[in-house]
């Protein structure tokens, strides 16, 4: 399986329209892919939109997109009027995402993730295949819907999964399975259960910077505001961390924010959030390569350094 470079956009503090003179530079820098993500920022189709058009020999992923949040046939519009624009080079990654995004930003019911992101996965085949689709579901029913503009190839479609139930489930049913906080040292584990030939891709965070502090720093109060919601605690106790995290759960569920900051021990810190200088980010994305992961997507965070010459620099060595 061919491994891939892949760089997450938007770029945090920089608009869209500025992304047009670095994105046009990624294929020829050895990036392969640009992925974008969908939570309280942009949506995750239109920076694609975007880089379609600018760098036509990228590949452009969603990772991902709620399948709470739009309606089947919305998502299945959105996803082949893009798969039109980029035919044969856009994957629609979609995951179950979480009770936040879902509940309390956009007031509809999380509830049955695991089938409710089978059921999507399902309709999604046949309706991007251009099918007439009747049909009722666990989760919700859809009567003689059928795409006008079905694209041609149909995008290929990655599940966003954490534990073995969703990662075999991706496996078997969608093209790839998509994941994320994850170490280099955690992919064989996951890759154990998504089997050697499934493409699997990460969104690794970087910080290149060599200010130690100021890195462990932002990466603490990412760690508190993701690894504290259930998916991903639950996912950190499969992956041997329960012990490690169990003083940052306690002091978040007393409250004490900071103090959930404080005590998440520094070597998990290290493991899940890459930091560093550009070349020594670029080797520990590498690592992530070598334990069996065929697609690290980076998502560069904010050092106060010119992010497009971080990106630059990051870029795979040839």
């Amino acid at each position: 399986m061919t491994n891939r470079w892949g760089l997450t956009i938007p770029l945090t503090g920089v608009p869209l329209t500025e992304h047009r003179a670095l994105v046009e530079q990624l294929p020829d820098l050895g990036y392969t892919d640009v992925w974008s993500a969908e939570t309280a920022g942009t949506d995750a189709f239109t920076p694609l939109v975007l880089a379609s058009q600018w760098a036509p020999q990228l590949r452009l992923g969603t990772a991902i997109v709620p399948v709470y949040t739009r309606g089947p046939g919305l998502l299945a519009m959105s996803a082949s009027t893009l798969a039109e624009l980029a035919p044969g080079r856009f994957v629609l990654g979609i995951g179950a995402s979480s009770p936040v995004i879902v509940e309390s930003w956009n007031s509809a019911e999380f509830a049955e993730p695991f089938k409710r992101s089978r059921d999507a996965l399902r309709f999604l085949r046949s309706a991007l295949a251009g099918e007439k689709v009747t049909e009722s579901y666990d989760t919700f029913s859809v009567s003689k819907f059928r795409l006008e503009r079905a694209a041609d190839p149909a995008p290929s479609i990655m599940l966003a999964a954490l534990r073995p139930g969703m990662l075999r489930l991706a496996a078997k049913e969608a093209d790839g399975a998509i994941t994320n906080w994850l170490a280099a040292a955690d992919v064989p584990k996951v890759r154990e259960v998504v089997g050697p030939d499934v493409e699997l891709a990460a969104r690794i965070f970087v910080c290149p910077t060599e200010d130690v502090a100021a890195a462990r720093a932002l990466g603490r109060m990412l760690i508190s505001s993701y690894l504290t919601v259930p998916v991903y605690a639950a996912f950190h106790e499969w992956l041997g961390r329960g012990e490690q995290l169990r003083p940052m759960h306690e002091a978040w569920a007393a409250g004490e924010r900071k103090k959930a900051n404080e005590v998440i021990p520094d070597e998990v810190v290290d493991a899940l959030v890459v930091h560093g200088s550009v070349d020594s980010c670029r080797e520990q994305v590498q690592s992530y390569v070598d334990n069996g992961l065929t697609t690290p997507v980076l998502a560069v965070l904010p050092t106060g350094g010119d992010v497009f010459d971080q990106v630059r620099g990051l870029a795979p060595r040839r």
